[in-house]
């Protein structure tokens, strides 16, 4: 389940006669490159911060909470609720700060809820959408015209993008509705020369599953590790990869 632990992971080495990537200097290229990673006091979003710093990145975190933004990184650590329009502007604002532009936008955001549709209560649908499929939306409108030529967008659709499951029709569709966009999206930004990633990860053991906004999880299997996943997203980045399916991870 991918949502918004930390670990070291391991780096991604290059020839040094590798020619450089618009992100930074060839032997990798995430170094010096400004981030803004959203969703990021959660399971992945902590492990994704980690591995963006150990690989030389200047981090913009967003979360909800203020304490734990705080603890993760008090210099560029901003609390916002992004699931309004004007909110999401805001993230993008901070994300301009440390360099004047934004070279990466990762949206590790996210909530789950559990139940046969016809159990699912209409608030917990309309809260699935707004934070799994509007907040990607709302965060690339509003990052678009600050991220420079050469720069990405990572949005975590997950594995039930690629096939929903009963029991989770609504999530699922939350986050199908994000692959389709991300679809898109790569279409029109490619204008921009500005790669969309849609990363399909299988169960990941971040903690979201515990947490949901409604019902129970059922028993799943052993998921990924969080460091596992975000050190795949971090290669992926370097590496000029224009997807990220489920056989990936």
């Amino acid at each position: 389940m991918s949502d918004p632990s930390s670990a070291d992971a391991s780096t991604v080495s290059s020839s040094s006669a590798a020619p450089a990537t618009a992100l930074g200097p060839a032997n990798h290229p995430l170094a010096g490159a400004s981030v803004l990673l959203v969703g990021a006091t959660g399971g992945l979003g902590q492990a994704l911060h980690a591995e963006l710093k150990h690989r030389g990145a200047i981090v913009t975190v967003v979360g909800r909470t203020e304490a734990k933004v705080q603890a993760l990184d008090p210099e560029r650590g901003v609390s916002l609720d992004l699931r309004t329009a004007e909110a999401c502007q805001q993230a993008v604002a901070a994300g301009v700060v440390p360099t004047g532009s934004i070279d990466v936008v990762i949206n590790a955001v996210g909530v789950v809820a559990f139940g046969a549709v016809a159990d699912l209560s209409i608030d917990a649908m309309e809260e699935l959408f707004l934070t799994n499929t509007f907040i990607p939306i709302m965060l690339a409108k509003a990052a678009l015209p600050h991220i420079n030529a050469g720069g990405a967008i990572v949005n975590i659709s997950g594995v039930i993008a690629e096939q929903n499951m009963p029991g989770m029709g609504a999530y699922g569709a939350s986050k199908a509705a994000v692959r389709s966009f991300d679809e898109a999206l790569a279409r029109e930004a490619r204008r921009s020369k500005i790669r969309v990633l849609d990363a399909r990860p299988g169960h990941t053991e971040t903690g979201l599953a515990d947490r949901p906004i409604e019902g129970a999880a059922p028993k799943f299997p052993d998921g990924l590790s969080p460091a596992s996943v975000a050190a795949t997203i971090c290669d992926a980045l370097e590496s000029g990869s224009k997807d990220l399916p489920s056989t990936a991870f």
